[in-house]
């Protein structure tokens, strides 16, 4: 049982989250709203306890987890402070015992058929990017063959239906207002796009679960099959010779789907965040962010920062960002991470140089660096001195793997 989304602030008149805040943080620093604005903002955007109120990482995954098949349905989507969220939980206790009496256990449930459920409602639903990692390391830890190709392949197929935050108008809490993730759920199924004969934890199949779905007259949040707010999900592999094992990205409704511009170079996010918050990143700049991988950061750090500024500063149309790192559910833009292999092993973003040339095409799945010799350049290239060289994190750095297979450890 997933404890549940925050409830929604408001600010002026819209519903606001907390990626709101990081926003207007660039905002103010690009002098379109006060610091008087800002604080104000502040105080409203997190009413109360719950995970963060879009269809950020944790409600991302909650969704995941209800349509693979782990969390009974129905119940994640209810708001962390909704007096409905108790009783729910005492069900999913006596469901425990229940699972417990019939021996059913995890990898009855996790199937392939099961992981492509998940991946099409992440992608419908205009999902984080952080589910590509969970989703694959989640498939290996099980034995379940799933490749990040399968994950683009998959999302390519499905409608984007949701209309939730960052990417859209809605808060988290307005799907459960909506009926819930199963209406999502049941809309991929009458599509086709889901499998309703997967098991769940309750031993009853995802179709069966789902038929009683009731969705409220005239919601907004999950569009209709006939009219989805984009012919394909939100989840995007790019390749290329700056991504040769890929980078993820999200796309909605609103994202750019092109870029073409000279690379600024920052081997830190805190570096990056600096240039622009000091409004030296201008329309048309591809920021690149290196050395922030599993085996650099090391950890894979967020670059919430850094994607927000952009954003606040009115630079979302017009300036890309490209990194080894990953982001925050909360991120929105044309922002392209969990480049493969990481800058730290000598892969391609090593060998970037300020004032190279990329080019970005999500239609036809391209990240490269214009008439550059990357092999070349990395030729001279040696990997900078680790940050850590004892301790958990050192060992950490020394057995990741790659984001293109999970982050996982090994063996």
């Amino acid at each position: 049982l997933y404890g549940g989304s925050i409830m929604a602030g408001t600010w002026r008149g819209k519903q606001v989250a907390v990626g709101d805040v990081y926003e207007a943080i660039g905002a103010a620093a690009a002098g379109k709203i006060t610091d008087a604005d800002l604080a104000e903002l502040e105080a409203v955007a997190c009413p109360g306890p719950g995970a963060c109120g879009g269809q950020y990482t944790a409600n991302t995954m909650s969704m995941l987890m209800e349509v693979i098949g782990l969390s009974p349905v129905g119940f994640n989507s209810i708001p962390q402070m909704d007096p409905e969220k108790h009783r729910a939980a005492e069900r999913v206790g006596k469901l425990a015992l229940d699972v417990l009496a019939a021996d059913r256990r995890p990898s009855q449930i996790l199937t392939r058929r099961a992981f492509d459920n998940a991946i099409a409602a992440v992608a419908a639903s205009g999902g984080s990017t952080n589910a590509v990692l969970h989703l694959l390391a989640l498939a290996r830890e099980v034995g379940v063959d799933l490749a990040i190709d399968d994950i683009d392949r998959i999302s390519r197929r499905t409608p984007l239906l949701c209309d939730l935050k960052p990417g859209g108008r809605f808060a988290a809490v307005e799907l459960h207002r909506a009926g819930g993730i199963a209406v999502l759920t049941q809309r991929l199924i009458d599509g086709g796009y889901v499998d309703g004969d997967a098991l769940t934890v309750t031993g009853r199949t995802l179709g069966e679960e789902c038929e009683s779905v009731k969705e409220t007259p005239g919601q907004e949040v999950v569009a209709p099959l006939p009219r989805p707010l984009r012919t394909e999900g939100g989840l995007v592999v790019l390749k290329g010779n700056l991504a040769p094992d890929g980078a993820v990205t999200k796309i909605t409704q609103h994202t750019p789907t092109s870029h073409r511009g000279p690379a600024r170079v920052f081997n830190r996010e805190e570096d990056a965040f600096a240039a622009v918050y000091a409004g030296r990143i201008k329309p048309g700049d591809t920021v690149v962010i290196r050395y922030e991988g599993p085996k650099g950061g090391p950890g894979m750090r967020e670059m919430l920062q850094v994607t927000a500024a952009i954003v606040g500063e009115g630079l979302g149309e017009s300036v890309a960002m490209v990194t080894d790192g990953r982001f925050s559910g909360a991120t929105r833009g044309l922002m392209l991470g969990h480049v493969a292999p990481e800058a730290a092993v000598g892969g391609p973003l090593a060998a970037l140089q300020d004032g190279d040339i990329i080019e970005i095409d999500v239609a036809a799945r391209k990240l490269a660096v214009e008439n550059v010799d990357i092999a070349a350049r990395l030729k001279d290239w040696s990997p900078p001195e680790p940050h850590y060289t004892k301790g958990v994190l050192a060992r950490y750095a020394l057995l990741v793997g790659s984001a293109s297979e999970g982050a996982m450890l090994k063996p």
